[in-house]
């Protein structure tokens, strides 16, 4: 992969450094790894929103209760 440059203030770049020293990591790794998690939580985001659009119909909670038998009970409040 080609290098590039990126030009930011002195600031933030002091930031990134003192971040990526404190989790023993070159600014370079540190900057990948955010960007990839950064990446994923956008895609979790968008995700949830289909999900939450897609519960919201009318019926599909239901359906989905009548197909699966419902959530399972948490251990902490089974009788």
């Amino acid at each position: 992969m080609a290098d590039t440059t990126v030009k930011i203030d002195s600031e933030t770049r002091d930031r990134f450094a003192a971040i990526a020293a404190a989790r023993g990591q070159s600014v370079r790794r540190y900057l990948a790894e955010l960007s990839l998690e950064e990446e994923n939580q956008l895609k979790l985001g968008q995700a949830t929103a289909a999900f939450r659009a897609a519960v919201a119909r009318p019926g599909v909670a239901e359906a989905f209760d009548r197909d699966f038998g419902g959530l399972p009970q948490r251990a902490d409040r089974a009788a």
